[in-house]
């Protein structure tokens, strides 16, 4: 097993009466790039704080390359951290603000400038050394605050949605940014995140959580391909969630419809959730294949290479199917018509209730 970077031991963050972190155990390997993500007020950035020392936990330990760091001020723990806001300085320029923590440190300033300049290389503002925050877009001041960040060398980098100030592009581009500083420098990034296409896009290990549990941590791949349960579905998204009854031979949806499936399933209660990612479904025909899904048309959504359309069932539920361009305009559907959305056994996973 990888050695951890970090690891969490029943840590709980309790604010008065309220729980916001719930016992959680989490280990993150050392070099890895782990992504916390969840809705607001899921405990995801109270995690993060505890782990800077930000935030003092209320019980369990908090390990940092094996050695427990639960009582360490900040400065003592080899982490640094990103702030949403960047907390930049506006009348430094570039260079002093990245140099700005080893003038604190009390490190001279040929050196601490000389490293500044490097860093700032790094990120690819070299030639922005002497502009001063106002200056610069918002990208560009997003990358100060990392180097900023860097300069210490710390062995754990937390980012607290280090990207939500910035435009659908912007985005992008730092997101590549991000992992290709994580790669080189080879430190644990720890990155708190309410976008799905974040995490999935960088993180080596997932981490959803929910009311101050963590409810799955695992591979992208394996938590979108095999999410546990149904809020992990529908919070990652790409699913369409199946709620079905035993019927005769197997399960039935509310329309009467059998699911086959392809895995032994034994049937251990009233409601057997399933979940069908959205891109594996497609437009029927007719209404002879078994593993069918009946609805209204209630969305058609134009995005290039693909084509949503939105689905609702006879028992109000709502559900997407991500159809190719070629695919839909093959057959278009309309606004209101009846259809039936298909898909193979293969393709359905079994949810815990």
């Amino acid at each position: 097993m990888a050695e951890a970077g970090v690891e969490l031991v029943a840590v709980t963050k309790r604010y008065g009466a309220v729980t916001a972190v719930d016992a959680i155990d989490l280990r993150i390997p050392s070099g890895s790039y782990c992504c916390l993500i969840g809705p607001s007020g899921c405990g995801k950035t109270s995690t993060l704080r505890m782990i800077a020392g930000h935030e003092a936990a209320t019980g369990g330990d908090v390990l940092i390359g094996g050695r427990n760091v639960t009582l360490l001020p900040p400065a003592q723990r080899g982490t640094a951290m990103m702030f949403q806001s960047y907390a930049l300085f506006p009348h430094l320029t570039c260079l002093d603000n990245v140099a700005f923590s080893l003038r604190m440190r009390g490190v001279a300033r040929t050196e601490r400038r000389r490293k500044a300049a490097e860093m700032l290389e790094r990120v690819h503002l070299g030639e922005m050394a002497e502009r001063r925050p106002a200056q610069l877009s918002g990208g560009q001041q997003q990358r100060v605050a990392l180097a900023r960040a860097l300069i210490t060398n710390p062995s754990v980098l937390l980012l607290d949605e280090p990207l939500s100030a910035l435009d659908p592009f912007l985005r992008g581009k730092m997101r590549e940014e991000l992992k290709r500083l994580q790669r080189d420098l080879g430190i644990t990034f720890i990155h708190v995140t309410h976008s799905q296409d974040e995490a999935l896009a960088l993180s080596d290990l997932v981490v959803v959580m929910e009311r101050g549990k963590i409810l799955q941590s695992d591979a992208p791949r394996a938590v979108f391909e095999k999410p546990r349960t149904p809020f992990v579905a529908r919070f990652l998204g790409g699913h369409n969630i199946l709620e079905c009854r035993p019927g005769t031979g197997g399960l039935a949806l509310s329309d009467g419809c059998a699911i086959r499936l392809d895995e032994s399933f034994t049937v251990s209660s009233d409601v057997v959730r399933l979940a069908v990612r959205t891109d594996r479904m497609r437009l029927l025909a007719n209404d002879q294949a078994m593993n069918r899904l009946a609805g209204e048309v209630t969305a058609v959504e134009y995005h290039g290479p693909f084509v949503r359309v939105g689905l609702q069932d006879k028992a109000g539920s709502d559900h997407s199917l991500l159809l190719s361009e070629a695919d839909f305009y093959a057959r278009p559907v309309a606004l209101g018509e009846r259809v039936f959305a298909g898909f193979q056994p293969a393709d359905v996973h079994v949810l815990a209730n």
